[in-house]
């Protein structure tokens, strides 16, 4: 006779796992970590605190020497802040990430009846609460200190859905980071240094012309400053440009590569 070897019930169910079962299990992880953010309401240090200390700080000391004062440098600060802020946040996907598989939280997760990528999917949906916080924080510091929107209101909402899904898809990149590095502080360590150049050197802060020849030819085709410029036009003039394009473009093709990978990679590993 046949030996017949024990199957953990939950791993039947995995390999049956509906379409319909997955998304409803990703929502339950994606709700177990709003719940650690309820708990531990200090990871909303850098989605809170963040946006305000930008905005104060690089307003204040550049908007007199770059727009001859605050209120005409708000438009152009307000969107390079919001991107600059959004984007950073993206990193921790990948951190959080690491941190709970070092810890075997995900090997807990598979003796549980649910589908193995739920994990990996709650969290990169939770993180889009974090990118609203900072969206809406950015833009109310903003209008704080004088900042209005000439686009609306219906274009202010489109500049911050913008952000937030260029962001979802960043965070891709990070997760894979998370998922293959040994440790949280190497992925938060990589990260910066993509993302730190990035952001920097892109028109955000400063207009383009500004810098030396050498260094606009990188500002220009940077992803960063088509973004910025994409967000700009939204919220200041209620204007479409080709920029948005580029950027709902690039960030399709972010998730078409590295989504695959990245799931690929966390299946293997758990």
């Amino acid at each position: 006779m046949k030996s017949k070897t024990a199957v953990h019930p939950g791993a039947r169910l995995k390999n049956r796992t509906s379409f319909g079962q997955s998304v409803r299990h990703s929502l339950t992880m994606a709700y177990r970590g709003l719940l650690k953010i309820r708990r531990t309401p200090e990871q909303l240090f850098d989605v809170t605190l963040q946006p305000i200390i930008f905005t104060l700080m690089f307003t204040y000391i550049f908007g007199g020497a770059i727009s001859g004062d605050v209120i005409s440098y708000l438009p152009v600060i307000i969107p390079g802040i919001l991107v600059q802020t959004v984007i950073t946040t993206s990193i921790v996907t990948g951190v959080q990430l690491r941190e709970d598989m070092d810890k075997g939280v995900f090997d807990r997760f598979k003796s549980l009846p649910i589908a193995r990528i739920a994990p990996l999917a709650g969290a990169l949906l939770a993180d889009t609460i974090r990118y609203t916080i900072a969206t809406v924080l950015t833009f109310g510091m903003g209008y704080v200190m004088g900042f209005r929107p000439d686009g609306g209101l219906g274009h202010v909402a489109i500049a911050a859905l913008l952000v937030i899904f260029c962001s979802w898809a960043i965070s891709w990149i990070f997760a894979f980071f998370g998922v293959i590095a040994r440790t949280a502080s190497s992925v938060q360590g990589i990260s910066m240094i993509v993302l730190f150049p990035l952001t920097f050197l892109s028109n955000a802060f400063v207009p383009t012309d500004t810098m030396p020849n050498w260094l606009q030819w990188f500002v220009d085709i940077n992803p960063i400053s088509h973004l910025v410029t994409a967000v700009r036009d939204l919220v200041n003039s209620g204007s479409v440009g080709w920029d948005l394009g580029i950027s709902l473009i690039g960030a399709a093709v972010i998730v078409a590569v590295f989504a695959p990978i990245t799931v690929r990679a966390y299946m293997r590993r758990t």
